[in-house]
């Protein structure tokens, strides 16, 4: 295993800001996942706020509660790893118990353990195309069904403090077209001009 970076985990009161504030928060922050291969980590530079029962473009929307969501209604700071067209997406579950909120983490600059990324990714791809999308980046960094209901905030899977983030631009969420007005919510966010954010350059600027 290459040798342990001296990342400082966040507190689990990072978690506990109200849920748009917290996807905002966490950009320039560093997602870390340790495993037996190695280290890897990046810059956090995209996420997208989801707010819960009022929000068509939830899992929880409508109060929905079921199995793959149960840990929404849990303690913020916990992960909510789900699959979506055979991908492993993350996000992080936010807001007070009982109300199941969440940011999905969309894209990281990688930082730490590039190599071991590029394996998971198959090789030959740019470094801007590592993590640049919510599949991407739990395939670079090795995050499964298992980390489901892990605490964010310790090993092996954490945010850790980043870097002061650049300007952070906002705007509709992507792949929700069939969630009636929620489509147009601007709940998400990324570093403006950053090469690693998901989606047509052209929404990125």
């Amino acid at each position: 295993m290459e040798e342990k970076m001296a990342w400082q985990a966040v507190q689990p009161e990072f978690f506990r800001l109200p849920t748009l504030e917290l996807a905002q928060a966490l950009m320039g922050m560093v997602l870390v996942k340790e495993s037996l291969e190695g280290i890897a980590a990046g810059w956090i530079v995209e996420t997208e706020a989801y707010c819960g029962p009022h929000d068509g473009a939830a899992h929880s929307y409508g109060g929905r509660r079921t199995a793959r969501t149960e840990i929404m209604f849990g303690e913020p700071g916990h992960a909510y790893a789900h699959v979506m067209h055979t991908h492993c997406l993350l996000n992080i579950v936010s807001a007070e118990v009982g109300c199941p909120q969440g940011v999905l983490i969309r894209a990281l600059e990688p930082c730490a353990g590039i190599e071991l990324m590029e394996r998971r990714r198959g090789g030959n791809k740019k470094l801007a195309e590592l993590a640049s999308g919510p599949g991407k980046l739990a395939q670079a960094l090795g995050i499964t069904m298992e980390d489901y209901a892990r605490p964010l905030w310790k090993p092996p899977i954490y945010v850790a403090v980043g870097r002061e983030a650049g300007e952070i631009a906002a705007g509709p969420r992507i792949g929700i077209d069939n969630s009636g007005e929620a489509r147009d919510y601007p709940w998400r966010f990324w570093e403006r001009g950053n090469p690693n954010v998901s989606g047509p350059k052209a929404r990125n600027r």
